[in-house]
């Protein structure tokens, strides 16, 4: 029995740092598991903080996922059984990941894309928030800032560099809420050591 029938569609779990992204992915994706329904999960190569292959959220949770180097390398690797594809980390990807996720769910795949769609500058963090156009669902979701207690819809780094990437959990960015949000915040820290 073929459960995926002609019907994809794509989802997008997008915010800052610390906001539960990795965790709602991975709790979407046990959830299909459990119903027998078959599943893979990718993440970027990159991307081994915590584990070479598994997604694991700030919380601990994981699941099981394959590296991958490219949106390219992603679409071959995705078996024809497929009927959930998971990815974690999508704006560490290329923009070629937009018509790949096009392509799975136009193939009748149901696929769900969790990643920053701001990065730590506050500028949309592609291929995000191309993704979200796309998407039949779009779940924003929010964390806790790490000054007030407020929304924190942005992610604050709190260490120097002017790199786009600079892989890093705690001690590296912090969420914040758009009052105590700073973007020029490292960068001040900066000039007053040198």
């Amino acid at each position: 029995m073929d459960r995926r029938g002609d019907k994809g569609w794509v989802e997008v779990i997008c915010g800052p740092m610390f906001s539960g992204k990795s965790e709602e992915l991975i709790r979407r994706i046990t959830r299909y598991h459990l119903a027998r329904v078959p599943t893979q999960t990718f993440k970027p190569a990159l991307d081994d903080r915590y584990a070479a292959e598994e997604v694991v959220s700030h919380s601990s949770l994981s699941v099981a996922a394959q590296p991958v180097e490219s949106s390219a390398d992603l679409l071959q690797r995705v078996r024809e059984r497929t009927v959930v594809v998971g990815i974690d980390e999508g704006q560490f990807f290329d923009d070629g990941l937009v018509e790949v996720v096009q392509r799975l769910a136009a193939g009748g795949r149901n696929v769900i894309v969790a990643g920053l769609d701001l990065d730590y500058l506050g500028r949309p963090f592609e291929p995000i928030p191309t993704l979200m156009t796309h998407a039949e669902y779009v779940t924003k979701s929010l964390a806790v800032c790490h000054r007030c207690g407020g929304p924190g819809m942005y992610t604050q780094r709190v260490v120097e560099s002017d790199e786009l990437v600079v892989l890093g959990a705690q001690g590296a960015y912090e969420a914040r809420c758009r009052e105590c949000y700073d973007p020029t915040e490292s960068q001040q820290s900066r000039l007053e050591i040198g």
